[in-house]
């Protein structure tokens, strides 16, 4: 309980209060650590998936077709399920708000957890995406070993969302301190200095991850060894951040910020200024062309909070200003500062998540070739608040995209379009075909398509078919700011019951045979009557 928290923390730190706190690290299992490297090449050019990636698809293929062919039938028998499509979700940015709603998505969508017309399609996905806020979302599902939402709330998030760790006052009296604080100054020890996403990371997995410490143990790669992931019964989970151009002066990303992907298998990206991709087991590790410079390798650089983190990491936005620490019940960066300063003087490089460049001196890395070190921030700043981007990339074959938006574009903290439009035109620029036409943001307020699902490219059989599915107050004032980091326990109830209205049209008896029909649009095989009035509603072009 909380009041046993606040007690044993601050107890502790009245101890530390009266002994000088050396300067070095306990055991912990946060820092990286040496392994032996793989006999496999640490650096691959992106030209194709990963053989993982490729063998895991191939494996998760048949378990997805029957799950989408079991929830297509259930909703309307008069489809046909000989050719099916391949579909993924992804979940937008949006600190607790996106969590919560696309935990309601999710529940929706899960056969295991509810019992809407909309139950079965989760068990019919192949791909699942999600970035800052939805980063959360994925990574508590993923990294528990995809339990239902029920659980997690019941279990987990209730409590844990209650008694924040992430709100100062908590955080200065919390046992989490000492051991986060110890888990920095381990990191440090082994020869990677932290950074504000550290701290952050830890304390957002006390909220999040089930694990021993606060998930301290935790990692992306070590998701490959859970049981629902090695049965094929999940679909594959890809986190997304940017990489800042530090090099060139910038502090925040720019339009055309490099996009960078992180999942069990693999970290890296497709664009053309990077185009690489590295094991995710041994991020960290000091490479040369793609060579470790010490003939050693690193290991558990990829903690699980680490990565959530820097999905997440807004710090940069201080630009030049170097990180204040201030020990204070009024500010968590201030906190986290004070921190990360117990470890090494700070500077503004603590305003990023610092990963060691594992594409130094790779040709095809041109743009990062001479850096050693690549500087991530959430993958939201560049106004691509949805991860589509890796599920539009040719290699992936996706064919149906079910984007949840909980953006908070308005004044009032509803999406409004705009992040969706800005991946629409980025994707014309790097050269991305499979991305259908969105609308400006003043046809998106004008026709009302931020407030209802809306199909984009239903009848262009080269794009994906990308079902919109905006946040929307049916039930719960949805509309949270995405600073609120404490949600009472009605709240977090409140707030995924609304996510299962958001994905069920609040209970439109029509709209799951509608959703239906928008993903077996362009499989070729012959619809339910039903389908014409549906892409009548529906379909935008």
């Amino acid at each position: 309980m909380l009041s046993t928290l606040l007690f044993v923390g601050a107890l502790l730190l009245s101890t530390c209060a009266a002994v000088a706190v050396p300067k070095r690290a306990l055991p912990s299992g946060y820092a990286p650590r040496k392994a032996t490297c793989p006999s496999t090449p640490l650096v691959r050019p992106a030209t194709s998936l990963s053989s993982q990636e490729t063998a895991y698809i191939a494996h998760r293929t048949g378990p997805a077709q029957k799950g989408l062919a079991a929830w297509l039938q259930k909703t309307d028998s008069a489809f046909v399920t000989s050719s099916l499509p391949t579909v993924a979700l992804t979940t937008s940015g949006g600190g607790y708000r996106s969590l919560l709603s696309g935990a309601g998505v999710i529940q929706g969508l899960d056969a295991r957890d509810s019992s809407v017309g909309t139950s079965g399609l989760f068990q019919g996905l192949t791909y699942q995406a999600g970035l800052s806020g939805g980063a959360w979302l994925l990574s508590s599902f993923a990294g528990n070993n995809y339990p239902t939402i029920t659980s997690l709330k019941t279990e987990l998030w209730t409590q844990a969302f209650e008694d924040s760790l992430l709100l100062p006052e908590y955080l200065l009296a919390a046992v989490a301190y000492a051991e986060v604080t110890n888990d920095i100054l381990a990191k440090e020890s082994a020869g990677f200095p932290p950074t504000l996403t550290d701290p952050w990371g830890r304390l957002l997995s006390y909220q999040l991850l089930n694990g021993f410490d606060g998930g301290v143990l935790d990692t992306l790669s070590g998701i490959t060894g859970l049981s629902n992931f090695t049965s094929f019964a999940v679909p594959y989970p890809i986190i997304t951040s940017l990489a800042v151009k530090t090099f060139e002066g910038q502090c925040l990303p720019g339009p055309n910020a490099t996009q960078m992907e992180l999942h069990p298998y693999e970290f890296g990206s497709w664009d053309n200024q990077l185009s690489a991709f590295t094991p995710t087991a041994y991020l960290g590790t000091s490479l040369t062309d793609g060579v470790p410079t010490t003939g050693s390798c690193i290991v558990n650089y990829d903690n699980l909070g680490y990565v959530l983190g820097t999905s997440s990491n807004l710090f940069n936005e201080a630009c030049e200003v170097v990180p204040s620490a201030t020990n204070l019940t009024t500010s968590l960066t201030g906190d986290l500062a004070a921190i990360v300063e117990i470890a090494h003087a700070l500077s503004t490089r603590d305003e990023y998540a610092v990963y060691p460049n594992p594409f130094f001196a790779y040709p095809r890395s041109s743009l990062y070739e001479s850096q050693t070190d690549l500087f991530l921030v959430d993958g939201g700043e560049a106004l691509q608040n949805n991860p589509i981007w890796p599920l539009i990339q040719p290699y992936r074959h996706v064919d149906v995209i079910l984007v949840n938006d909980n953006s908070a574009d308005t004044s009032t903290n509803f999406p409004n379009g705009s992040e969706i439009l800005t991946t629409y035109v980025q994707s014309l620029s790097a050269g991305l075909t499979k991305m259908p036409v969105i609308p400006s943001v003043d046809t998106f307020i004008s026709e009302g398509l931020n407030k209802r699902p809306t199909f984009f490219g239903c009848n262009d059989n080269t794009k994906t078919t990308i079902v919109y599915i905006p946040n929307v107050n049916y039930t719960f004032p949805s509309n949270e700011p995405t600073s609120k980091l404490q949600y009472e326990p009605s709240e977090t109830s409140g707030m995924i019951a609304n996510g299962v209205e958001i994905i069920t049209k609040n209970g439109d008896p029509m709209w799951p045979t509608c959703l239906a029909c928008g993903v077996m649009k362009k499989t070729g095989t012959t619809l339910p009557a039903a389908c014409a009035a549906c892409f009548t509603e529906y379909c935008y072009n």
